[in-house]
C-alpha cells in the first residue's frame, strides 16, 4: 500500500510529467528505488526528500507537506516583511519600484493580490478605486473596476486565463489560481477564440484614464534565491510604455512631482 510520501511523490512527478526513470536519472537514483518510494516499500531519508522536492522544483510551502508525509520536520517557513532578518528584502523591494519611476511597478503574491505599489502605480490604481491589497484578477471580472478602462479587456483576460492556469500548475494545483481562471473563462466565453496568438511581440493592455490612453507591456521577477515560503511566490511587475506617447505622458507626470 502506497504511503501518503508515496502518493504525493506520484503526483508531482505525474503534474511534472516525468517518468520515474527520468526522475531517477535527475535524482541520481534508480527508477526502481522511485518506484519502491511511491509503493511505500522504501522510506526515504530527509535527504533523499529534499533531493526528489529539488529537482521536481516544488513550491516551498511543498517541500515541507512532503518532509511532513515522511516524517521530517519542515525546512521552510514564511516571515513577516517587517521582521529584522528581511529588512534587505523590505529595502530590494522599495528600491526596485522607486527606481522604476515614473513607470508603474508593483509586487504581487501568488494570487495576483497587491502587497506594494510605487507612486505611479499607486496614482493609476486609485483611478479606478483600487490600493494596496486589492486582488487585480478580482478588478479584471468587477464590471466598475479594470473592465471599464481596459480598451482591450478580451485580449487582457485572455492573456491572464494563461498565466493563472500556467501558475496553477507549476504549484501542483492551486484552488483559488483554479477558480479565478475559469471564473475568467467563463466570462471571455467559447465564442472568443484566440484569434492573434503569436502575430504580436508583446501583449499591451490599453488602458483609458479620462481622456488619455496608456499602453503598457510587464516583466515579472522573483527573488531566485528565495528560501521563505511567501517570499519565493512574490513577483514584482514592472510595467513599461508600449509606444512613445505613453512614455512622454508618464515622463511628464514624473517631471510634474519632482
Amino acid at each position: 500500500m502506497a504511503t501518503q510520501f508515496g502518493d504525493l511523490l506520484k503526483h508531482w512527478r505525474e503534474a511534472r510529467k516525468v517518468s520515474q526513470l527520468d526522475l531517477g536519472l535527475e535524482a541520481n537514483v534508480s527508477a526502481r528505488h522511485i518506484s519502491f518510494l511511491e509503493t511505500g516499500r522504501a522510506r526515504p531519508s530527509r535527504a533523499m526528500v529534499l533531493n526528489l522536492v529539488s529537482v521536481l522544483d516544488l513550491p516551498r510551502g511543498s517541500r515541507n507537506t512532503m518532509l511532513h508525509a515522511a516524517g521530517f520536520a519542515p525546512s521552510y517557513r514564511s516571515r513577516d516583511l517587517d521582521e529584522a532578518e528581511m529588512a534587505p528584502i523590505a529595502a530590494a523591494l522599495d528600491w526596485m519600484l522607486d527606481r522604476h519611476l515614473p513607470y508603474p511597478a508593483m509586487v504581487l503574491d501568488r494570487h495576483w493580490t497587491i502587497l506594494r505599489a510605487n507612486a505611479t502605480a499607486g496614482m493609476m490604481l486609485a483611478q479606478i478605486g483600487l490600493a494596496a491589497e486589492a486582488n487585480l484578477v478580482e478588478a479584471l471580472l468587477d464590471e466598475s473596476r479594470l473592465p471599464s478602462v481596459i480598451e482591450n479587456w478580451d485580449e487582457t483576460a485572455r492573456h491572464f486565463v494563461h498565466r493563472l492556469r500556467a501558475r496553477s500548475a507549476h504549484l501542483g494545483g492551486d484552488a483559488r489560481l483554479d477558480e479565478m481562471a475559469a471564473r475568467l473563462a467563463a466570462r471571455l466565453g467559447e465564442a472568443l477564440p484566440d484569434t492573434t496568438a503569436g502575430a504580436q511581440a508583446i501583449i499591451a493592455t490599453r488602458y483609458r484614464l479620462g481622456e488619455t490612453t496608456l499602453s503598457f507591456f510587464s516583466t515579472l521577477s522573483q527573488f531566485s534565491t528565495a528560501e521563505d515560503i511567501a517570499l519565493a511566490d512574490w513577483q514584482i511587475e514592472h510595467l513599461f510604455p508600449a509606444d512613445e506617447a505613453t512614455r512622454e505622458v508618464l515622463v511628464a507626470l514624473g517631471e510634474k512631482g519632482q
